[in-house]
């Protein structure tokens, strides 16, 4: 075996496939520029070293459940003049998680506080956060099972571990309100996290309407206490993006040559 077949071998053996993919055109390439050794071996490494982070970022975004890859280059700030571009870009540094700060979204239906949460979510993901979506009403639910089946201790290390949580759609399903055991599960995410690690939420109701969503006022107050306690809060008072695009799409097109009209 050749010294090049002998090399391609350990890259086999080592499972840097792109590497070896690349090994032909990069020596090409340094033969005819006359590169040094150590700028070859940069090169290839970087090769491999790019496609390792890739990867890591694509096990990220899977392990974060994230129902939808939501762009911030894909928000539509012009029309929803409710929110501030300077500050929704400066939370996109992500200066916030390392501060463990927390970020709540609050506002009416359409306004794009999903597309938002979403979006930084992604962008802490390719930062290779440990990242988890969870809806309000989904998160309850599981953790009402762990009730029944005995695994909420497992459950709960679910919801309190990530780097950062993003709870969604606080106050939209109402069967959150089906038990004042609500509140108690609630809080014991919203504790576990409280001071340790970044979470998101998005909320459609005031701070004052959380107790009667979760059943109970008392507990209620001590979730919220936390969550709003050194959290940046975004209030979107602002036209629904939904209901604009529905508009849009289903505006009759003017009929051109009908009676009536001028030629």
């Amino acid at each position: 075996m050749t010294t090049m077949d002998n090399i391609r071998s350990h890259l086999k053996t080592l499972k840097l496939s792109r590497m070896e993919k690349a090994l032909d055109e990069t020596l090409a390439e340094a033969t005819q520029k006359n590169l040094p050794a150590e700028i070859v071996l940069e090169r290839l490494l970087e090769i491999e070293a790019v496609a390792l982070i890739e990867r890591r970022m694509e096990r990220r975004i899977r392990e974060s459940k994230l129902p939808e890859r939501k762009l911030l280059a894909d928000f539509d700030f012009a029309f929803q003049t409710g929110i501030d571009k300077r500050q929704v870009m400066d939370l996109a540094t992500l200066a916030f998680v390392q501060r463990k700060q927390w970020l709540i979204l609050a506002g009416s239906s359409g306004a794009g506080k999903s597309h938002i949460a979403k979006a930084l979510l992604l962008l802490a993901c390719q930062h290779l956060y440990r990242c988890r979506y969870v809806t309000a009403s989904f998160m309850l639910r599981d953790l009402w099972s762990g009730l029944a089946d005995d695994t909420l201790e497992n459950k709960l290390k679910a919801y309190v571990r990530p780097d950062i949580l993003l709870i969604d759609e606080i106050g939209f399903d109402r069967l959150e309100q089906e038990s004042t055991r609500n509140a108690s599960l609630f809080f014991k995410v919203i504790e576990g996290r409280y001071g340790k690690n970044s979470t998101l939420l998005t909320t459609n109701i005031d701070f004052t309407a959380m107790g009667k969503y979760l059943g109970d006022p008392v507990v209620t107050a001590a979730i919220v206490d936390r969550m709003v306690h050194h959290a940046v809060i975004i209030s979107i008072d602002g036209p629904s993006w939904r209901m604009h695009e529905s508009k849009r799409l289903n505006r009759s097109p003017r009929k051109k040559g009908t009676a009536g009209t001028s030629e």
